[in-house]
């Protein structure tokens, strides 16, 4: 029996209060790799439902602390969404919360894959896909929503991963051990003054108040594809902020992974909202730039040539 640690006294599963009359756990596995948080597949005798714990660290990288309240952003943000009627094809619904433990209940959306293929040239991305998380875009930022948690806590851990560390000379992360030459190759970035200032002003921006709200990590590992479609999870990182750091970490991750033109005029195409081109390209650049040569690294297939290419096109993009 796997149990809840999160106080001095674990928690077991089966005493949590999540549960119907007579309903009995039968089998608990880990659902997916859960890159910030435990995320559990439980079945019972009567249903199948996903349990999430937010835990004070990340996850994968359990040396980098994390704000534990983030379970309470993104239940907030399936609430929002419940609340609208619009997206409900796209969301799990919720079947429980406890704030106390930190503790989400979904409904088990099925045995699903996210879409990180697309970085190993396993998978191009269908313009019907491309055209329902354009829609979810659409939908989630036409929503008037004014009350929701600023996620400052979130957004300073994001923005440290995003704007700052990968353009630290000296930060501990040794790049020749993601691939040999890169660390050398990202030095040019590290010691470029002016786009360092420029990324340091877009950080600002990020962690200034906003009115859209975000999902805050719309990259190919937050889309999960079941029977049922296409679903969008994770959205812990949501925040009132600008739609076009949303639609650019979108297109950022379809440069990565080599999507092709028409994917990326497709996106742009279908987005409905007005937006700062130059914003756009500067919140698209910095995620191109922080991907490949910050922690937070994708499972590429690139050779060095081509994330110099890369590095050279984000940096392009953010002084453009």
């Amino acid at each position: 029996m796997i149990e809840l640690s999160e106080h001095s006294t674990p928690i077991k599963i089966q005493d949590l209060g999540f549960w119907n009359s007579g309903e009995k756990v039968e089998e608990i596995s880990i659902a997916g790799p859960g890159n910030m948080n435990l995320v559990l597949r439980i079945k019972t005798n009567q249903r199948s439902v996903i349990l999430k714990q937010s835990k004070p660290f990340v996850k994968k990288f359990p040396q980098i602390p994390a704000p534990i309240d983030r379970i309470q952003v993104e239940h907030q943000f399936y609430q929002v969404l419940d609340e609208s009627g619009a997206m409900l094809e796209f969301v799990p619904q919720i079947l429980g919360f406890d704030p106390e433990n930190h503790l989400l209940l979904t409904e088990d959306l099925g045995t699903g894959k996210d879409f990180s293929d697309i970085y190993s040239g396993e998978k191009s991305l269908s313009l019907n896909e491309v055209d329902q998380l354009v829609h979810f875009l659409n939908v989630l930022h036409a929503l008037p929503v004014k009350d929701f948690p600023d996620n400052l806590s979130m957004r300073r851990l994001n923005h440290e991963h995003i704007f700052n560390f990968p353009f630290l000379k000296e930060n501990g992360f040794d790049l020749d051990t993601v691939q040999p030459g890169l660390q050398k190759l990202s030095l040019e970035f590290k010691q470029d003054q002016n786009l360092k200032m420029v990324i340091e002003a877009l950080g600002e921006r990020y962690l200034a108040p906003g009115k859209t709200l975000l999902h805050g990590d719309f990259y190919p590992g937050s889309w999960l594809q079941v029977n049922s479609g296409i679903k969008v999870i994770d959205p812990e990182f949501g925040f009132l902020g600008d739609r076009e750091f949303d639609l650019g970490v979108f297109l950022a991750h379809m440069d990565m992974g080599l999507q092709g033109e028409e994917v990326l005029s497709r996106i742009l195409k279908q987005y409905a909202h007005p937006m700062d081109p130059r914003l756009l390209n500067q919140y698209r650049g910095v995620e191109i730039l922080r991907r490949l040569i910050g922690i937070a690294q994708l499972p590429l297939r690139l050779s060095l040539m081509q994330k110099e290419e890369l590095l050279n096109f984000g940096k392009k993009l953010i002084l453009s």
